[in-house]
C-alpha cells in the first residue's frame, strides 16, 4: 500500500482552513434559528423618565428597620430602633410585641398607640399617648429584579426614582447581552392579565426617547435577553 506524504506547511494550512470552515458553519447554524419577536407592548400611560410618580404609602414588611418614639416620656419608652421580624412582629421590650407587617407607617403609629394605651392607664397618665414611626435607612423590603444576560443578576432596592436605563446600568451588560430585546414584566394578582412592557433601547440610549424608559415599581422584573456567547473565532476576530 502506498502512502502519500503531505508537507508540514500544507497540513498546517489545511488545519487552519478546516477550523475556519467549522466556525463559519456553526455561525450559519446560529443564524438559521427562528426569529423570536420582542414581547410586550408600548404603554404611553405608564410612569416614566420625566413623568415619574410618587410611590404609594409605604407598607411595612420584614426586614424593614423602623424608628419608634413615644410621648409622654413618663411612658419610659425611649427612642427605639427595631427590625421587623420574619413573623411581622416588632419587639418593644417590656412594652411587649406588636404586629406591624402589612401596615403603612401611619397605621403603625395608631397600632402602637393602641397597644400602649393599657400601660398608660395603669400609670394613670392624663396625657394621651402619641407615637411616631419612621423608616430607617430607606426601604429594605421593596425591590425590583434584573434577570437574563447581565453582569449582576438579582434584586435591587427601590429608592423611588429607578427607571429602565438606570437599572440596566446598575446590573451591567455582557458581551452577548441584547438590551434591544429587553422588556419589563409587572407582577399581578392571580387570574389577572399579564402586563409586559416593551423597551426601545435604541430610542432610550441613542435618541433620548423617554417613552419606554419606564419607572420601575416594587416587584418589577426587567428581562435582558442574551445571544449566543462569542466562541473562539468570535473572540479572536472581534465578532
Amino acid at each position: 500500500m502506498l502512502t502519500r506524504m503531505v508537507p508540514t506547511g500544507t497540513r498546517r494550512h489545511l488545519g487552519v482552513w478546516t477550523l475556519l470552515a467549522f466556525g463559519w458553519s456553526m455561525a450559519g447554524c446560529g443564524m438559521v434559528g427562528k426569529h423570536q419577536p420582542q414581547p410586550g407592548v408600548v404603554d404611553i400611560h405608564q410612569p416614566r423618565e420625566l413623568e415619574m410618580v410618587s410611590m404609594p404609602p409605604y407598607v411595612i414588611e420584614p426586614p424593614d428597620e423602623i424608628e419608634i418614639s413615644v410621648r409622654p416620656t413618663a411612658m419610659e419608652i425611649p427612642l427605639t430602633t427595631v427590625t421587623v421580624q420574619a413573623d411581622g412582629v416588632v419587639d418593644l421590650g417590656f412594652a411587649g410585641d406588636v404586629y406591624l407587617a402589612g401596615l403603612t407607617l401611619a397605621q403603625a403609629e395608631m397600632k402602637v398607640a393602641e397597644h400602649l394605651d393599657g400601660m398608660a392607664a395603669k400609670k394613670r397618665l392624663k396625657e394621651p399617648v402619641e407615637v411616631s414611626v419612621r423608616l430607617v435607612n430607606g426601604s429594605q423590603s421593596k425591590f425590583y429584579y434584573v434577570l437574563g444576560s447581565v453582569t449582576t443578576q438579582g434584586r435591587f432596592p427601590i429608592q423611588g426614582n429607578e427607571d429602565v436605563l438606570s437599572a440596566v446600568l446598575a446590573a451591567g451588560l455582557r458581551t452577548n447581552s441584547r438590551p434591544e430585546k429587553a422588556y419589563v414584566v409587572r407582577p399581578h394578582p392571580i387570574n389577572a392579565k399579564d402586563e409586559i412592557l416593551k423597551v426601545d433601547w435604541d430610542g432610550i440610549t441613542n435618541r433620548g426617547d423617554t417613552v419606554t424608559n419606564y419607572q420601575l415599581l416594587p416587584g418589577d422584573r426587567l428581562i435582558v435577553p442574551g445571544g449566543r456567547p462569542p466562541g473562539l473565532l468570535g473572540s479572536l476576530f472581534g465578532g
